[in-house]
């Protein structure tokens, strides 16, 4: 090569290995950002960086330098181990043991090579160690290569993010290995061109590496091993990869010249970027693995691999762990590599609402996520529903009419996979879109059909579990009340009995006076409390009036006038049979959350309209807000008070309340963006139409707030801060 190339592949080398050093300075304190690979990754640049001096001072075909160059391998091969061992895999996975020993076997016969190659006696034997020391490296090159393959691709999603930027380095080295040393193989000499690209091979690892140490990655956490056929697809690439070469080597032997050197280092550039290309990219393996499970097998599924996934999310245990039911979107989502999902559950009003996201917090969802309608279409026909199908216009069973309008515009949304419990609908599980998209066939409705169920015993379970906890949790409730209500009887019992009394005796009316008013406001107060603490028993049914709903919300705003500000949007004049003293103090439960949850100073809204048929009351704030999982476990549950002694049935006394008068109360959330609660009656000519009063039109006095008294809001459902965002 010409003094330039000398000074070319000088001035390579040289920068490659300061490149190097200075990563080994920068990583060796931040060295745990890898693992337990990470001294391993100092001490192989090390190495590699040691190279690159003495092949910058001697050359890179110098007997030191590939003595060095044979350490610095067995280094890489040591990191490629380390990453394995991270999880227990080399444990676990007996084959990445052999072949890393096999590598570093090959490697140290290299190594003998370089140390008796000097000796040779003749050109023939000279020539026949360079050709053994070219295949020994060649397959250095393919077993490397595999052992990268399988480490990335076994990763975890998280572990990949990890790994992506160390395995594309390694992948580098390694494949420039397999080019260089096939040319050096069919050619009988090394090139020295090539060898002067490994200087700018080294800056580009050092590159990788920087970027893999500046990511701040979870811990590397790496799966089981999948399909054995899937592993050897690598090999097969590899060995097609060698054929080509050797066909292409062929070819420009009949060329000669510059013009064969620029085909061959293009060739060379062209590989290298692709696998940089195939590596990281989810889609381009996902693409592969449908590709192989079309025309490779005869069944899509390992089943055997797919339960044992499936039943490793569910029992996942331990703090910090997903709750279940998003480990059930999770599971039903890993069969399909869906990147998220929502869990859809049947609420009290008949359809359905957001139960649980799962790596899809971007999508908006109605508070009725799917109308009472599709619950009983999907629980009678079992159906799971492609949506794209519904898109494309597809009618066969009356799919579309069931479909919301949220669904079909959201391109992300993809498939509906109903969660059945004999024959009861528990949920719906709504996809998102995978990377590459296939049209789904019996096998895969087969097996979502099975995951379901099983997904639908769990969630049945775990109700059944709540509920018998609930059930325990009342009666406990109920034993307690019982003697406070005995005892609190008593007293005011002794304490009208006294009061009775004190009216006879005139003979210090200051005395009298005094002894009147405070008897009488503690009878009242006593007899209040027992009103308010039987409500909720038998007998606790109360009358219905014409009530004005745009009047109550006038009342209940002004109550907070001092305290904090409750802003009417719109107040439209509505009525409904309702008990009036109900309503509003579930008006005020609901306020008082609203006003608990938001800065100082931060308005809460209500809204008074009418639709027809029903009066629509709306609580909104711009609070902290709440998720699917606190709204579906502690909202609306007895006993799970935010506030230090409170009972914790606020909320559950307002929805209630609400049910008492034929309404509905219903919930929208969002984290950092606030809430609204929004409270639906049935106007009065509505109720009068459908019988749905209770007799008696007149007025009834206020229960359970005495003369003077604020009423007690009991608002101790402000969702915890430990809770949400």
């Amino acid at each position: 090569m010409s003094s330039l190339g000398d000074l070319i592949a000088f001035v390579l080398h040289l920068a490659g290995a300061t490149g190097l050093f200075v990563f080994c300075a920068w990583l060796y304190p931040k060295r745990d950002r890898f693992g337990t690979a990470g001294g391993s990754v100092v001490t192989a640049c090390g190495t590699m960086g040691a190279w690159g001096v003495v092949a910058a001072a001697f050359g890179g075909q110098s007997q030191p330098a590939l003595a060095l160059l044979c350490l610095s391998y067995l280094a890489w091969f040591l990191v490629v181990y380390r990453l394995f061992e991270s999880d227990g895999r080399h444990s676990s996975v007996r084959p990445v043991r052999a072949v890393v020993a096999a590598l570093s076997v090959v490697e140290l016969l290299q190594l003998g090579l370089v140390i008796i190659r000097p000796s040779a006696s003749t050109p023939q034997a000279s020539q026949a160690l360079f050709e053994l020391a070219a295949t020994l490296r060649l397959l250095s090159a393919v077993g490397a290569l595999v052992l990268v393959h399988n480490l990335f691709v076994g990763a975890s999603p998280a572990g990949r993010l990890t790994l992506r930027w160390p395995a594309a380095a390694l992948a580098a080295m390694w494949l420039y290995d397999l080019n260089f040393y096939t040319a050096a193989y069919l050619s009988g000499e090394t090139s020295d061109v090539l060898g002067a690209i490994r200087g700018a091979l080294m800056l580009l690892m050092t590159i990788l590496l920087a970027l893999g140490a500046a990511r701040q990655s979870a811990e590397i956490r790496l799966r089981p091993s999948r399909s054995v056929t899937f592993r050897s697809f690598s090999l097969v690439v590899i060995g097609a990869y060698l054929v080509a070469m050797v066909l292409i080597a062929q070819a420009l032997s009949y060329l000669g010249g510059h013009l064969a050197w620029l085909v061959q280092i293009g060739f060379l550039a062209a590989a290298m970027a692709a696998a940089l290309l195939v590596l990281p990219s989810r889609r381009l393996r996902s693409w592969a693995k449908v590709v192989l499970a079309k025309n490779l097998f005869q069944h899509r599924y390992d089943y055997r691999v797919e339960w044992l996934r499936f039943t490793q999310t569910i029992a996942r245990g331990g703090e910090g762990v997903t709750p279940l039911h998003e480990r059930v979107v999770q599971a039903v989502a890993d069969i399909t590599d869906s990147p998220g999902g929502l869990l859809l559950t049947p609420s009290d009003g008949g359809g359905a609402t957001l139960d649980s996201r799962w790596q899809w917090g971007e999508v908006d969802v109605p508070a009725e996520a799917l109308p009472a309608g599709a619950l009983r279409f999907f629980q009678e026909q079992q159906f799971i529903l492609d949506l794209d199908d519904v898109r494309a216009g597809r009618n066969d069973r009356g799919e579309p009419e069931h479909v919301p309008a949220w669904l079909i515009e959201n391109r992300r949304a993809w498939v509906l996979v109903p969660l059945l419990h004999y024959q009861r609908l528990v949920g719906i599980v709504v996809l998102a879109r995978p990377s590459i998209v296939r049209k789904l066939d019996w096998e895969d409705f087969d097996l979502l059909r099975v995951v379901g169920q099983q997904l639908a015993s769990y969630l049945a379970e775990q109700a059944s579990q709540e509920a018998l906890g609930e059930a325990h949790r009342f009666d406990e409730f109920n034993r307690r009340m019982a003697f406070v209500m005995h005892d609190i009887k008593n007293l005011a019992s002794q304490l009208s009995l006294l009061a009775r009394n004190a009216e006879k005796h005139a003979d210090k009316p200051e005395f009298r006076a005094d002894m009147l008013v405070t008897l009488r406001n503690s009878s009242d107060k006593l007899n209040a409390l027992l009103a308010r603490l039987g409500r909720y028993g038998p007998g606790g049914n109360e009358l219905r009036q014409r009530l004005n709903v745009g009047e109550c919300v006038a009342r209940v705003a002004a109550r907070y006038e001092t305290q904090h500000p409750v802003q009417i949007g719109e107040r439209q004049s509505c009525e409904v049979m309702a008990d009036a003293e109900g309503f509003e103090q579930a008006l005020v439960h609901l306020v008082q959350n609203a006003i608990e949850a938001s800065e100082p100073g931060s308005p809460v809204f209500l809204n008074a309209t009418c639709d027809g048929l029903y009066a629509r009351v709306e609580v909104v704030d711009a609070g902290t807000g709440m998720s699917p999982e606190f709204i579906r476990t502690r909202l609306f549950k007895p006993f799970h008070s935010s506030k230090p002694g409170g009972f914790g049935i606020g909320a559950f006394e307002a929805r209630e309340l609400v049910r008492g008068m034929g309404g509905q109360l219903n919930v929208e959330s969002r984290e950092g963006l606030g809430t609204r609660f929004i409270i639906r009656l049935p106007l009065a000519s509505t109720a009068r139409m459908t019988g749905d009063v209770s007799s008696g039109d007149a007025p009834r006095p206020a229960v359970g707030t005495a003369p003077g008294v604020a009423p007690d809001t009991g608002a101790d459902i402000a969702p915890d801060t430990t809770e949400v965002a």
